[in-house]
């Protein structure tokens, strides 16, 4: 699966993600994934049967300016039974949106969990604590569903997938009608395999390495809603806490520079990436400042890369970021919220 200015990322970057993530877990109680067979639902009601899935780990991250990898979940489609498996099918059920119990903003609000799944899958959920309309996208290598599922401020919605899942899922703003036009900011890409710039993406592969999911945050592309993950259904230390504080720092409004400022009508839409907002190698990760080695923020005129990471500590801010990528061992849930702390 592609973002935009992607291509995939080489063995040894991912073999350098799977060292970082294995050392960050490597105090974490381990728990067995249940087996059996896998499903998924799509976010926007439509039952789809996707084609092609995709076995291992998956081979493309999301987007890095100046067509460069980084060894970050991307995805890959999940199977049904043996047999469907065999014919490239994906079993999808129907969506179920219940109303959050969570405010639409505010700290000590009440965390909305995860419903338990069937053996073999897992469970998602996805709440918005913004105080604007959402339209929730997820996606994965094998289908697209652009439209999104709608969430007004305090909604949630549930859907489950399969223990070898992988993809992502971004908040569409600013829609008019149900999504199926355009939308100021999480619009499909040509390929619908991501959003165009910028968007704030949740990245998951389930499985991938030693029974281990890797998932991240990522505002490589620039952001255009808050977001945190959280997980559950392990006996592994959630890393953010439920409320969206990670190492001391909390989950915060980015306070963009005017120069990286997306803007429709004079209104504030999010926060450009400083390639896209600036242009050049240096910014960019082109030419002499290509590849992991020379790809250094701390080098630049000035580092933009601390712009995202002072609003989302544990978000990855460019390319390279891979202490970024979160690991959770065994049949994990995930909540995704929009929202600050």
């Amino acid at each position: 699966m592609t973002r935009r200015r992607h291509r995939a990322r080489s063995s040894s970057r991912w073999l350098a993600a799977i060292v970082a993530a294995v050392a960050a877990v490597a105090v974490i109680s381990w728990i067995s994934q249940p087996s059996g067979s896998d499903r998924t639902q799509t976010a926007d009601g439509r039952t789809t049967a996707a084609a092609g899935p995709t076995a291992g780990i998956p081979s493309g991250p999301g987007s890095e300016p100046g067509g460069t990898g980084r060894p970050s979940p991307s995805g890959t489609a999940a199977a049904g039974s043996a047999g469907e498996a065999a014919r490239g099918i994906v079993r999808t059920t129907p969506p179920r949106a219940t109303p959050s119990r969570t405010p639409a903003a505010g700290a000590g609000a009440k965390a909305v969990q995860p419903p338990a799944a069937p053996a073999g899958q897992r469970s998602i959920t996805v709440v918005n604590r913004t105080q604007q309309t959402v339209w929730a996208v997820v996606t994965n290598t094998s289908a697209a569903y652009p439209g999104g599922r709608r969430l007004q401020p305090g909604q949630s919605f549930s859907l489950t997938v399969g223990n070898s899942w992988g993809g992502r899922i971004w908040g569409r703003t600013g829609c008019t009608g149900d999504a199926a036009g355009t939308c100021l900011t999480g619009d499909c890409t040509t390929t619908c395999g991501g959003p165009t710039t910028p968007t704030t993406l949740g990245e998951f592969t389930f499985n991938a390495y030693a029974g281990m999911d890797f998932y991240d945050v990522s505002m490589v592309d620039g952001s255009n809603l808050p977001m945190f993950i959280n997980i559950s259904h392990t006996s592994s230390t959630d890393p953010v806490s439920s409320s969206g504080c990670y190492q001391g720092t909390c989950t915060s409004p980015i306070d963009c520079p005017s120069a990286m400022q997306a803007k429709n009508g004079g209104q504030v839409i999010g926060c450009e990436p400083p390639c896209a907002a600036f242009g050049g190698d240096t910014y960019c990760c082109r030419g002499a400042w290509a590849g992991r080695d020379n790809c250094v923020p701390a080098k630049w005129p000035v580092d933009y890369t601390q712009v995202f990471k002072k609003a989302e500590p544990y978000a990855y801010s460019y390319a390279f970021d891979d202490s970024a990528t979160m690991a959770c061992k065994g049949a994990c849930y995930y909540r995704i919220t929009f929202g600050t702390s």
